[in-house]
């Protein structure tokens, strides 16, 4: 008797290619439904209908085609065991040899603005995920596959072995599992983020779902972690890619892990600057130097003057795409990464004399991930990203000189880039640069020591940003002593007023924002 395929498709990339092969070249006979069987039928291939193969139609709108005993006996039917094969000849089921089935485009939908809950109900896939189940178990008998890119190797087996190994079959049957596990994980977590009464796609404000599931599809092996003793890979979470994994890469070597950790830092800080041309360079997840300018050479010239040392080895972030000005300047040191919008094309070419320079392309440098997510011993930490924006109407100008507009607008800068510096952190800023950071300190006196001697002579009538509030008001001095103007920090201390009263003393305006943003 013929070998059976059952063939079921949501992405029909080549599926008609597949299904001529195993007809011509294998003798196989065909099994299909819905939309996946019209396609085989008009492209000129014999195939039975689900519907009638079991005898019973399609009902409930085609919510009902495969969950029926003659295809899931065929599926489940173990060969090895005689009375599994008398049930399939008592009730006239063949054996199925080969399932090819991937799923309705949940994640597809859910993406597109204002879809609505029923919308994204109805791409729920019931039939595919049983019948990739029923499959992935049954290995040890059938051949399962959910994905296009496993077609041409199906074929291979079955030219050089006549039948598919084991090995492979095994192998399979554990991307089938991965498929729904990462199909659950995506419907899990859009359904979590839902008020139970609202039909409307909201989020709970302030609350995680109870339980938070996390899987993703290795996208990369990386040639090792942060250090070359650590094996590291890069997943991909959603069946469609977003984020990194959307990214294309113009040029260069292959992205390390620490690329990878400090590309995203670079895109959290380059976000926060939609308007305006901005550059950033991130060394170790930190910015070494951060501005605005007028146009993107500025911005990025200015970025780079603001610790040319650390700059050497950088990451850069830009938020317009690159220009030919830009790329003559990127040119001019060693970097590691480019990432921005786009890339001219003159631009690219003078790029291309860095051929180990990874320059890569991201349109949406803004989205982010939704929640933070860190391992500990026995589980992990979830939260909220801290995405909030900041808002100046809430400020609180608390000392008797007050800012202009411009000078809250250097304040904004500078408050933007020290809510992305390692916590206990501090950013002194010029014309819309930093010009001294202060990182990862134990200690808030630590951190403005290091940034203000990093600032030196360029601290007078410079602008200063902490993540934190002050518990003394010894960092008030001190900035004060370096000629820092204003000073922008969230408030909070049980001695706001101390260091309020210093700056009223020593002539500083103080602004509380009443946000805090540490990072740890």
């Amino acid at each position: 008797m013929a070998r059976l395929a059952l063939l079921s498709v949501s992405n029909k990339t080549g599926i008609i290619d597949l299904a001529k092969s195993l007809v011509e070249e294998f003798g196989f006979d065909l099994i299909s439904s819905g939309g996946t069987a019209k396609a085989l039928k008009d492209a000129g291939l014999t195939v039975t209908k689900v519907s009638d193969y079991t005898g019973s139609p399609e009902i409930l709108g085609g919510r009902v085609k495969t969950l029926h005993p003659r295809i899931h006996g065929g599926i489940l039917a173990r060969r090895d065991i005689p009375e599994h094969l008398t049930d399939l000849e008592n009730n006239q089921i063949r054996p199925i040899d080969l399932v090819v089935v991937n799923l309705y485009p949940f994640e597809d939908t859910i993406a597109k603005p204002g879809v609505t809950l029923a919308e994204a109900v109805e791409q729920i896939d019931i039939g595919g995920p049983a019948m990739l189940r029923a499959a992935s178990k049954n290995f040890a008998h059938l051949t399962v596959l959910c994905n296009p890119n496993q077609y041409n190797e199906y074929l291979q087996e079955l030219r050089q072995h006549g039948n598919p190994s084991l090995e492979f079959r095994q192998k399979c049957a554990l991307k089938g599992f991965s498929h729904t596990a990462n199909y659950d994980q995506a419907i899990s977590t859009y359904l979590s983020h839902l008020t139970p009464v609202n039909a409307e796609r909201e989020q709970l404000p302030g609350k995680l779902p109870e339980t938070f599931t996390l899987s993703g599809k290795q996208l990369q092996t990386l040639r090792y972690g942060e250090n070359p003793h650590q094996a590291a890979t890069w997943y991909q979470t959603g069946t469609s890619p977003t984020g990194w994994a959307a990214a294309e890469k113009l040029q260069g070597k292959e992205l390390s892990y620490n690329n990878l950790v400090d590309l995203e830092a670079a895109r959290q800080i380059i976000a926060e600057f939609t308007d305006k041309p901005a550059a950033t360079i991130i060394k170790h997840t930190n910015p070494c130097g951060t501005a605005l300018g007028n146009t993107l050479h500025e911005a990025y010239t200015k970025a780079f003057n603001a610790d040319a040392v650390s700059a050497f080895g950088g990451i850069v972030a830009l938020n317009h795409p690159i220009d030919a000005a830009t790329a003559t300047e990127l040119k001019k040191t060693f970097l590691e990464c480019v990432v921005a919008p786009g890339c001219e094309a003159a631009a690219q070419e003078i790029l291309a004399a860095k051929s180990n320079l990874r320059v890569l392309t991201l349109p949406d440098l803004i989205s982010g991930a939704k929640e933070n997510i860190k391992a500990i011993a026995g589980g992990f930490l979830v939260q909220a990203a801290d995405d909030i924006i900041a808002d100046i109407s809430k400020w609180q100008f608390v000392t008797e000189k007050k800012p202009s507009d411009s000078e809250i607008e250097e304040l904004l800068f500078a408050w933007k880039v020290c809510k992305h510096v390692k916590s206990n952190a501090i950013v002194v800023t010029s014309d819309r640069t930093t010009i001294g950071v202060g990182a990862g300190q134990m200690n808030r006196v630590g951190s403005v020591k290091i940034a203000l001697e990093q600032a030196a002579d360029k601290a007078k009538g410079g602008y200063l940003a902490s993540d934190g509030f002050f518990p003394f008001d010894d960092s008030v001095r001190t900035a004060a002593a370096a000629g820092i103007k204003a000073i922008v920090q969230p408030g909070g201390s049980l001695r706001d007023a101390d260091s309020i009263k210093a700056a009223n003393e020593l002539g500083i305006i103080m602004v509380l924002t009443g946000i805090r943003h540490f990072m740890h």
